[in-house]
């Protein structure tokens, strides 16, 4: 008589997932035959939540509520049943006696899983352990839940199944939820401070007929009825100016960006990003409004102007340091941009010192490379990067007292770009030449380069005002304020390859 086979650990959990599959739809299937399908019900009074009941016990306790949310776990369930449900603002117990509820319906709630959505009238009461709990009285089932939560954080067999089920995530890891809730409250302090400062919101195109404002990778798209190829836009740029030009003197926008390159720890293929624009001022006045509206936001959102980055506290409320490009440089690799003359100098600094270029590479890109390769990283506290080269800054305004160099700052903290700023370049003849320039780059085959935008010269020759403008990465400010690893974990749906 051959040996009967013993099942691997991995078959015997999907013939039980299978066996709670069958039976979850079968509890359906006799609510429906009994008259009590959940999904008929369209709506339920909800007057207190968990959170309002804790905070205001001493008024509630002895009080009817109505309440709905999660069933989370469930214990006893003789003749005393217990169950923890979760609604929008964290969790409360639930105590239910079969002798002071409809026996039928005391029989239904002792069937119902975990998972499945409730909406409960009851009495606020403190359980003999002092928990604050609500006496059951009626219960309604509001929806059935056919799948299984995981009962822990590794029920979500791996990270990319927290990202891809974001909506079990939230439900299983109240801390994720916290996250987005800080989100949303940063973006609107973000909007309350700039509305305080006279700016307005604004909307602008996604599409667009050319990319640019940016150097980086569009995607692109097709219009059907004007049969032409456009763009998601890479940046908000250059449609707010127009409005500057226009008459807006201070304009912000919030908004999706779109970029099609490399995806890690700090990008993500569309992002969240800030842009204001304000007349009569120059990038030291944006350089200004910046740190403080970063250190206002963070004491809105958490009380404090110091969080942890990597192990470090980052002291949002002492004065940013600033440093410019060629200091930087020298201060960590020694070599003083000041004395290179030209670029076949700066090539050979390149190569001595192992750093690799592109032939398109001038001199301010060459620079651009010893900054990323020696100091990046080291800018750890929050750090104003000024003076970048006018090579690989096409939309700043030249130093007046060293046109190799641009009035343009790039705000970093722990080794990451948070905001990018200029004076804005509002010389028509100046930015059509970097235009050339960079349409030459893209005819090269330099595929984040941009092509010369007519329009956009256009409004220029109306008359830019001078303008300081910043852009932000508002999911990195995200990261920064709740302490989160990675991008991902600050957008509610980051991208992500499908899995077939």
């Amino acid at each position: 008589m051959a040996e009967k086979k013993e099942k691997s650990p991995q078959m015997q959990e999907e013939q039980d997932m299978r066996e709670i599959l069958r039976v979850r739809r079968e509890k359906l299937r006799e609510l429906q035959e009994s008259g009590n399908d959940p999904y008929q019900i369209t709506k339920y009074p909800v007057d207190n939540d968990s959170a309002a009941i804790k905070a205001n016990f001493d008024q509630l306790e002895g009080k009817p509520v109505s309440i709905a949310g999660r069933m989370m776990s469930k214990r006893g369930m003789g003749k005393v049943s217990f169950c923890d449900l979760q609604d929008r603002s964290g969790r409360i117990q639930l105590y239910a006696r079969k002798d002071e509820m409809d026996e039928a319906e005391y029989n239904r709630f002792k069937k119902y899983d975990i998972g499945d959505i409730l909406g409960v009238q009851g009495v606020v009461f403190r359980t003999q352990r002092g928990e604050m709990s609500v006496r059951v009285e009626k219960v309604t089932l509001l929806s059935k839940s056919l799948l299984p939560l995981p009962e822990k954080y590794h029920g979500l067999k791996d990270t990319d199944a927290r990202y891809r089920q974001r909506y079990v995530d939230l439900i299983v890891n109240p801390e994720v939820k916290d996250v987005f809730v800080k989100r949303s409250q940063i973006i609107s302090a973000i909007r309350e401070y700039l509305d305080s400062h006279a700016f307005l919101e604004v909307e602008t195109p996604v599409l667009h007929n050319q990319a640019g404002g940016a150097a980086a990778r569009p995607f692109i798209t097709h219009h059907n009825t004007l049969d032409i190829d456009m763009y998601l836009r890479i940046a908000l740029e250059l449609h707010l100016k127009r409005l500057i030009v226009g008459g807006f003197d201070r304009v912000y926008e919030i908004g999706r960006t779109f970029r099609n390159e490399g995806m890690d720890t700090r990008h993500n293929p569309e992002f969240t990003m800030l842009e204001a624009y304000q007349a009569f001022t120059d990038f030291n006045g944006m350089m200004d409004l910046t740190e403080d509206m970063i250190r206002t936001v963070a004491h809105k959102v958490l009380g404090t102007g110091k969080v942890e980055r990597n192990g470090v506290e980052i002291d949002l409320d002492q004065p940013f340091t600033r440093i410019s490009m060629v200091e930087a440089v020298q201060k960590y690799s020694g070599v003083d941009f000041t004395q290179v003359k030209d670029l076949e100098q700066a090539r050979a600094l390149a190569k001595e010192h192992h750093i690799e270029y592109e032939e398109r590479h001038k001199k301010g890109d060459i620079l651009n490379l010893f900054f990323e390769t020696y100091c990046e990283d080291k800018l750890v506290q929050p750090t104003f990067l000024t003076g970048h080269p006018v090579d690989i800054s096409p939309l700043s305004k030249r130093c007046k007292d060293d046109p190799e160099y641009t009035e343009r700052f790039e705000l970093f903290i722990c080794g990451a770009e948070y905001v990018n700023a200029f004076s804005e370049l509002n010389d028509p003849i100046d930015q059509r030449g970097r235009f050339e320039a960079q349409a030459a780059l893209k005819a090269a085959g330099d595929d984040e380069a941009c092509d010369v935008d007519e329009d956009f010269l256009t409004a220029l020759e109306y008359g830019l005002p001078p303008t300081g403008g910043m852009g932000m990465g508002v999911d990195r400010l995200v990261m920064l304020l709740t302490g989160a690893a990675s991008i991902r974990d600050v957008l509610l749906f980051p991208t992500m390859k499908p899995l077939d």
